[in-house]
């Protein structure tokens, strides 16, 4: 881009942020962020802004320092679970907090005063450095306030517009915490990045660790797609704005909404931007291996890799250093055992045969789960790529003292909780076959934050959702993905065998209001998203923008995982004596659910005592959708003290009493 371009673009982009500054904020709560310098004396460089914009970033998900880090964000879903449950499944065990939660402001207010701190300095050209540096460090300002917007929607639904800092002033501050409709936050959101797009570089300063126009895209169509979908599931319920019951009619009794117009903005907004990155990025390639020794397999890699620079696929990555002291455990986790976390039966049943048919088509070819590796034998090249099975390489390096390649042993369902094989199908997606990234505590592979895939699985879902029928885009699209992962390229191949029955039994993404799809096309644009995007984080609130959980509420769901009584039961004899113990044996601990109520284990059917919330399955209630808001926020904001008399409201089905259930 030539410089003159860039210029009139800032330019541009000055001015509309000017109107902004200098608008009404009486409306917004926040408060002043606590600091021991004073504007005048911060935020007058190009580094001082990105030094500043870097701290925020720990709203990104990043490889923990325990467990599998983000590769068990999808834990407690259909698709993975761990030894322990989530109460989100048990009705009345879910509780409104007392104090704290999730309602703070504290990381907006912080993007606010940087927003009004730097703006006018901007304006003035007081801010010295790289005039293209000083628009991106803005434009990251303008994303990341965006995306901390973003997970108060998907937690809360409606939610207060901030966009300064207000003085300590109770009565300003009350008046400024009225919650506004989800579908206008969702809109300011939408503003907030493209003010984002316009400004951030295509290549950002020192690479992809920081943000770039395309990651702001891609997100931008991921949340225009999580509201339009969420309009559309959860029409005619308290949870869209105007709705039946909706809490907020009160505070905002002129409110009006054109659905149908929503989500068509909505899903407009999805198409455009996901299309830009789609058009623009192609997906890394895979060599579609077995899944032995993936060591030189670009896609299982990309996952894995210390540095992912040279994945065009990978539009954002957080990188770790040894030393820095920036580590992680991921890495001795998914390589030396499962930690504490397994895909369901379920999951793996959906992923279909290379062939394209689902595994209970006639002539599919599959050779049946009474192994691992004849469950992945012939099927979907990513279940053949990201699930571990006996024998496989677990790390290649030489360096190993142990001597050399170590393989990967029978599933260890019995273990510790730590690093339980909880359902016995084992994680593979982010195994480094380095040696040393297995040791302990001093991981350093690269976390990936935004990869282009979603855009294109974000545009076939719009324009299908949008048009009622798969445009030449999202035909080519789909067609890509597949390709990459060793299937048949012919969804409709697929779409045709499917049997909605079927894939109920194991997909709640099968379901939407309650009911079982009867789009098949619909559902296997769904699935290709579940299968693509498996332990990245993404299913939990794809599920609750699908409404795919009300199904729960009058037949709960009971996780299960691999066969294991037929022979893999064999796997656990050790001098003719089985390590396994079914519930009811006399005088010991259960380790393993029984063979006589399933052929599959079931991790939450071991210990069948009444603590045991989640014994008799995942069950569900409405007003889980969303969360509760914390009691205090309520009594701070009443004048009388009184949580009945707040300007807040409470979100659909839950109490304003503390440490009490959904109803």
């Amino acid at each position: 881009m030539k410089l003159t371009s860039i210029q009139t673009k800032i330019a541009c982009t000055k001015l509309l942020l000017g109107l902004l500054l200098f608008s009404s904020c009486n409306k917004y709560l926040d408060r002043e962020p606590l600091s021991d310098v004073t504007p005048q004396q911060y935020l007058n460089t190009e580094s001082d802004m990105a030094s500043y914009t870097i701290a925020r970033y720990q709203v990104f998900p990043s490889h923990a320092n325990w467990g599998v880090g983000t590769f068990g964000n999808d834990n407690h879903t259909d698709n993975q679970v761990n030894s322990n449950y989530n109460t989100r499944w048990v009705p009345g065990e879910w509780r409104v907090p007392a104090n704290e939660g999730d309602w703070g402001f504290n990381e907006i207010r912080e993007l606010n005063y940087f927003l009004e701190t730097v703006l006018p300095k901007w304006e003035e050209n007081a801010i010295s450095g790289s005039e293209e540096n000083i628009a991106h460090y803005i434009g990251e300002a303008y994303f990341l306030r965006a995306y901390n917007y973003f997970s108060k929607v998907q937690i809360f639904g409606d939610y207060p517009i901030l966009k300064t800092t207000l003085s300590d002033d109770h009565e300003m501050l009350t008046a400024a915490s009225v919650r506004q409709p989800r579908n206008e936050v969702a809109r300011f959101i939408l503003s907030d990045l493209d003010s984002a797009i316009n400004l951030l570089k295509d290549v950002p300063p020192n690479g992809k660790n920081r943000l770039s126009k395309n990651a702001a895209l891609l997100f931008k169509s991921r949340v225009a797609l999580h509201e339009a979908t969420w309009l559309k599931y959860h029409a005619g319920t308290a949870f869209v704005p105007g709705g039946p019951g909706w809490p907020g009619a009160k505070s905002h009794p002129d409110f009006s909404i054109n659905l149908a117009g929503e989500v068509d903005f909505f899903l407009e907004q999805a198409m455009s931007s996901s299309e830009v990155v789609a058009e623009a990025v192609a997906l890394t390639d895979n060599l579609k291996d077995d899944g032995y020794d993936s060591s030189n397999n670009p896609y299982f890699k990309m996952f894995g890799d210390v540095d992912l620079n040279g994945y065009d696929e990978v539009l954002m990555w957080r990188s770790y250093s040894l030393p820095l002291g920036v580590t992680h455990a991921v890495n001795h986790y998914i390589n030396r055992n499962a930690g504490n976390t397994g895909y369901t039966r379920g999951l793996v049943e959906s992923f279909p045969m290379a062939n394209g048919l689902p595994i209970y088509a006639n002539g599919s070819g599959y050779a049946g789960d009474d192994s691992i590796s004849l469950v992945k034998f012939n099927r979907d090249n990513r279940l053949q790529l990201f699930m571990k099975a006996p024998g496989e390489l677990s790390y290649t390096d030489r360096l190993n003292p142990e001597g050399g390649p170590q393989e990967e042993g029978y599933p260890g369902i019995i273990e510790i909780a730590e690093t339980r094989y909880v359902t016995g199908y084992a994680v593979k997606k982010g195994l480094s076959y380095i040696f040393d990234q297995a040791e302990g505590q001093t991981g350093t592979t690269g976390s990936i934050i935004f990869r282009a895939v979603e855009a294109y699985l974000n545009y076939i879902e719009a324009s299908y959702l949008k048009n009622g029928s798969l445009d030449n885009k999202a035909t080519k699209y789909w067609t890509q993905i597949r390709e990459r992962a060793g299937v048949a390229p012919d969804f409709m191949l697929t779409v045709n065998a499917t049997d909605m029955q079927k894939e109920a039994q194991g997909d709640f993404g099968a379901y939407s209001n309650g009911q079982v799809l009867s789009d098949k096309i619909l559902y296997n644009i769904r699935r290709e998203r579940r299968l693509e995007l498996i332990a990245e984080g993404h299913r939990y609130a794809d599920l609750k923008r699908w409404r795919s959980m009300d199904q729960l509420v009058s037949k709960p769901y009971i996780v299960e995982g691999m066969k294991l009584w037929g022979p893999m039961q064999n796997w656990y004899i050790e001098d003719g004596q089985s390590s396994l113990i079914q519930p009811g044996t006399a005088g010991k601990t259960p380790n393993v659910s029984s063979s006589s109520e399933s052929q599959y284990l079931r991790p939450y059917r071991i210990t069948l005592t009444s603590n045991n919330l989640v014994l008799d399955g995942y069950s569900w209630i409405a007003a889980h959708y969303l969360s509760p808001i914390a009691l205090s926020h309520f009594t701070i904001t009443a004048e009388d003290g009184n949580p009945n008399n707040s300007v807040i409201y409470q979100n659909p089905g839950w109490p304003l009493i503390a440490n009490q259930g959904a109803q």
